[in-house]
């Protein structure tokens, strides 16, 4: 055995060094660093390829000895302790100094590992991944990283040249994470881990908890630390008193990197597309955009729904600070913004999370729960506290640092069944024998729980495309705990309905009329996303049936009957001024159309519709109770015409809608209305000014006293062809 002299404890050196140079190490810091023995202190050192290393202390600098061939150095320092002192190297062809990584005592305390394993450290990115810390009076970066069944863990990164043997880290004892700290490095500095995985394999993994990363197609992390200052705390206070559900809500659904692009085609950054964004949403009554995924994901054609970095915001459009002073301007200008959140599934990517430590550690380990088969994805281990933790902390994380509004949640259903998208055989059963997943309805309660007691107003909401129960009620009453829930039963009767020539439409007015009878079920937003204007499903205007004329027309006519409809708004980008390509990520939306009346037109509808429906309480006040709601007319199939009212808070009527959907103009239409006097004609969908053939009611429509459709009062007008009316009464 070799042992060195005036160590504390004699120390198997060869031993130790067989442990470094395969990479297995678990405590470095045991052989490395300085260990104090009476008026003396042993400092050790390892570089494989160092000729020659020095310590260099307050009192002088001490040559060291290489005491193995494995590339350990050893110096006897003539002082009890060293506070603090560098190490100079040199090789064959270069020369450096640096502060000793190894003479830090851990960056994280008991507390922190024993919150981490019971998964319940709901500020997880305050201790994990690459944080930059004052540390034992030193200014440098804290890295730290969960995998427990790692054989070794080192650190490999631009400070040391990207040598993955040259800084392992040390495992905190049976909390499964990795740490070290580096001293004078900070933000951009790229990084990975070399995990020596519990399979046998070396491989460099990028930092799950990463809060910045390369710009695609690189994969190394990047460390970040932010320098903005935030300006939208009245935004947050008026946001922390307002029910979601009691407002009215206009939602812009945005894909970043497509939605408006460079006079040379390039991608905007975060900073670019702010001002312009907000002047769009301010000039089309939006109330909030909704962006598609901006964690960072290796391919851009998933559209940011393969996610490979849970807490870094994707760098294709700026850093995270650029990021932040997107939201606030938005904020500033009065726009909420919502993002897009993907706990479902994540790639299979090898540099990501997939197999972390060698075991299947953030998926589950039995493929028919652990792989998604429709998007060859990888499922969550719902089941695992560590996991758990890891989403639901990254929810708070989006919240907290970006200040978001709003957390849309991908995929619900595909985590709710464990049948999902699965054949017999396929699939699992729960302990009951049941087709639901308890552990991720677990962790959906948990993750909503959370959101809604530590920030008021918050919005989370559900695409779940099943009929299961209760998704947007609290979870103390038996419910998920969503606010809102996609309503994607309305969505696609509404457009399989209005893509029909109307001469069949007679034969399928239920579609339209069947979403008011579960319409205050759950909190529903109506949906007209990016998932129905790709795939060969055609635009919102590619859908619709007839001539040029007629295709506007219908169009028109479903954004008003939309508007009016119980229900908040939702519009994927395009849609607005009626793109006629299917959406293509890969390119702006063509906003040359605007040139055009019909374009232009509809543009200008639905900026009036956006309005409108925010000046008039009754169009949204009571979107989650039936006496908000009244049928004027929901049967006259042989004219194609459905009619209702809609209620304030008081029970006051705000605006009758009656839609038109065949191509047929109705005079002197008697339409029963529940108050008397004039109503005013605030939107009519077949205006010239919005690209229709100008029929409409000069305005305004009076009320006499003749029953009709169960009113004492009631109008005659005249109904325009593929048009919606909504009447307001003056007062």
């Amino acid at each position: 055995m070799t042992t060195t002299q005036g160590a504390s404890t004699p120390v198997d050196i060869a031993a130790e060094a067989r442990l470094l140079t395969d990479g297995v190490h678990r405590d470095p810091h045991r052989l490395l660093g300085p260990h104090p023995h009476g008026e003396v202190t042993v400092v050790r050192a390892f570089h494989p390829d160092a000729l020659e290393v020095s310590v260099a202390h307050p009192d002088g600098v001490v040559r060291m000895k290489r005491v193995d061939h494995s590339g350990i150095f050893e110096a006897e320092v003539p002082v009890p302790e060293i506070p603090g002192y560098r190490l100079r190297y040199r090789t064959s062809d270069t020369e450096w100094e640096l502060d000793d990584p190894y003479r830090f005592l851990p960056t994280l305390g008991d507390i922190d590992l024993h919150l981490i394993g019971e998964g319940t450290h709901y500020r997880l990115w305050e201790r994990l991944g690459a944080r930059v810390i004052d540390h034992q009076d030193v200014r440098g970066t804290a890295f730290a990283v969960w995998a427990p069944l790692a054989r070794g863990v080192s650190l490999v990164s631009d400070t040391n040249g990207w040598d993955t043997r040259t800084l392992p880290m040390r495992s905190l004892g049976a909390s499964g994470v990795w740490e070290i700290f580096i001293p004078n490095v900070g933000a951009g500095l790229r990084y990975k881990f070399r995990v020596l995985g519990a399979d046998g394999r070396t491989v460099l993994k990028a930092d799950p908890l990463a809060r910045a990363a390369e710009p695609p197609p690189a994969t190394a992390s990047v460390v970040t630390e932010s320098a903005h200052t935030w300006n939208d705390a009245e935004w947050i206070a008026r946001r922390a008193v307002v029910d979601p559900t009691a407002r009215p809500l206009s939602i812009y659904e945005v894909h970043l990197g497509s939605w408006r692009r460079g006079a040379d085609g390039a991608v905007l950054s975060y900073r670019e597309l702010a001002g312009q964004l907000a002047e769009h949403c301010e000039r089309m009554g939006f109330t909030h955009v909704e962006l598609l995924p901006i964690a960072e994901h290796p391919f851009g054609g998933s559209w940011g729904y393969q996610v490979s970095s849970y807490y870094a915001p994707t760098s294709r459009y700026g850093t995270p600070d650029d990021l932040r002073w997107f939201v606030d301007h938005l904020h500033q200008r009065g726009i909420g913004v919502i993002v897009d959140w993907v706990p479902a599934h994540f790639p299979r990517d090898e540099w990501a999370l997939a197999r972390f430590d060698g075991t299947a550690l953030y998926e589950h380990a039995d493929p028919r729960r652990g792989a998604q088969p429709d998007w060859g994805t990888l499922v969550f281990n719902f089941g695992r506290n560590e996991v758990r933790n890891f989403l639901v902390a990254n929810a708070l994380f989006w919240i907290e640092e970006f200040h978001m509004d709003g957390l849309r949640v991908d995929a619900v259903a595909s985590m709710l069944y464990l049948d999902y998208s699965r054949k017999p055989g396929e699939w699992e059963p729960n302990q009951y024998g049941g087709r639901e997943n308890l552990e991720a309805i677990a962790f959906i309660k948990e993750f909503n729980e959370q959101v809604h007691a530590r920030y008021a107003g918050v919005m989370t909401i559900a695409e779940e495309s099943t009929a299961w129960p209760a998704v947007s009620r609290p979870t103390a009453s038996g419910g998920l705990g969503f606010t809102f829930k996609w309503n994607m039963g309305w969505m696609h009767d509404s457009l399989d309905y209005i893509s029909k020539d109307p001469v069949f439409r007679r034969y399928h007015q239920q579609q339209l009329t069947f979403g008011v009878w579960y319409a205050w079920a759950e909190n529903f937003i109506l949906p007209l996303s990016h998932d129905e204007v790709v795939h060969l499903k055609a635009s919102l205007i590619g859908k619709m049936p007839g001539d040029r004329w007629q295709r506007f027309a219908n169009l028109r006519v479903l954004f008003g009957w939309m508007w009016a409809h119980p229900g908040k708004k939702l519009l994927f980008m395009g849609g607005e001024f009626a793109q006629w390509t299917e959406w293509n990520h890969d390119r702006s939306l063509d906003w040359h159309l605007l040139e055009e009346h019909e374009h232009a037109g509809m543009q200008r509808l639905v900026a009036d519709l956006c309005h409108v429906y925010q000046e008039i309480p009754a169009l949204w006040q009571v979107d989650g109770n039936s006496e908000g709601f009244r049928w004027i007319d929901a049967g006259n199939v042989d004219q194609s015409v459905v009619s209702f009212v809609r209620m304030d808070a008081s029970g006051h009527p705000g605006a009758a809608c009656i839609a038109n959907f065949s191509p047929v103009v109705y005079e002197g239409f008697r339409v029963g209305l529940p108050k008397a006097g004039a109503w005013r004609e605030v939107i009519n969908t077949d205006a010239a000014d919005y690209g229709g053939s100008g029929v409409g009611n000069m305005g305004r429509v009076e009320t006499e006293p003749s029953n009709w459709h169960g009113f004492e009062q009631s109008a005659l007008m005249t109904v325009p062809p593929l048009g919606v009316v909504w009447l307001s009464p003056e007062e």
